[in-house]
């Protein structure tokens, strides 16, 4: 069984885009709408109040998804996902994600016609498709006639910040500067640095990013023990470790592997 290496951030040194605080920053609605408005070139008539975090799981037996920030406005909903790391499948991640938003938010008994557009944003660190473009805008077209449109009213958009240097527009080439460099050069990016300061001062925010934390350790080391257990219990069924050396190799208790193996010997063969 591995140590348990869970290590979370400290909160001294999180930024804009670490999750939690992307999250809270994103929760104002007027942060949130500019930033849609400056990255898309559309205007946003309001803002539904971001739902963060948001989970949709449509079966119990099928894989969900968590989106970072999900939020409407009168008749367009965006997913808009921070990721720090590159993401070898980020196409079919975000062809999924855009499954789930549809099926939210398309109600039982509701035509097609009723979906509502819908944009998923992937701001990027690093470069996910390795193009070096600083924006990758991805519509339906057909491939016998380019000029044909499906016209399903849905997007997909990743922001590479590590190319921010390359776009022509200065409202995304301040905000991607921003994302990879930490530095503000304009009013919009100077407010959001001057959030996520207000939000890294604020004390309620702290204590709920802790706890988010320990609840993650919590799941990890359940994870971990039900899995020795698991290991364990195949180990002795193979019956080529003695239980000293199955104790050793999946990190627990010798006591406890001691009783799996009475437990194993007291079920009966069918």
């Amino acid at each position: 069984m591995a140590k348990e290496t869970f290590k979370a951030k400290a909160w001294e040194d999180l930024d804009f885009t670490d999750d939690f605080i992307f999250g809270k920053v994103m929760h104002n609605p007027e942060i949130c709408a500019e930033l849609l408005e400056r990255l898309l070139k559309i205007k946003v008539d309001h803002i539904e109040y971001p739902e963060l975090q948001k989970s949709i799981q449509p079966y119990y037996t099928t894989r969900g998804v968590r989106l970072d920030v999900y939020v409407k406005d009168s008749d367009r909903v965006f997913d808009i996902e921070m990721q720090t790391y590159k993401e070898e499948a980020i196409g079919k991640r975000m062809r999924y994600y855009q499954s789930m938003v549809d099926l939210d938010c398309l109600m039982k008994g509701e035509r097609f016609t009723e979906l509502k557009e819908s944009y998923i944003i992937f701001i990027c660190t690093e470069d996910p498709l390795g193009y070096g473009l600083p924006v990758y805008t991805f519509r339906e077209k057909c491939d016998e006639d380019p000029t044909v449109s499906l016209n399903d009213k849905s997007a997909k958009v990743v922001y590479n910040a590590s190319a921010y240097t390359k776009t022509d527009d200065k409202a995304t080439y301040n905000f991607l500067q921003y994302v990879c460099k930490r530095k503000a050069d304009d009013d919009f990016t100077e407010r959001l640095k001057a959030f996520v300061g207000t939000v890294k001062t604020n004390e309620i925010f702290r204590q709920e990013y802790m706890s988010m934390n320990l609840h993650d350790f919590d799941k990890m080391r359940e994870g971990m023990r039900i899995n020795a257990l698991e290991n364990a219990k195949a180990f002795l069924a193979m019956k080529i470790l003695t239980p000293e050396q199955i104790a050793k190799g999946t990190n627990l208790p010798i006591e406890q592997v001691m009783e799996l193996q009475r437990q194993t010997v007291a079920v009966p063969a069918n």
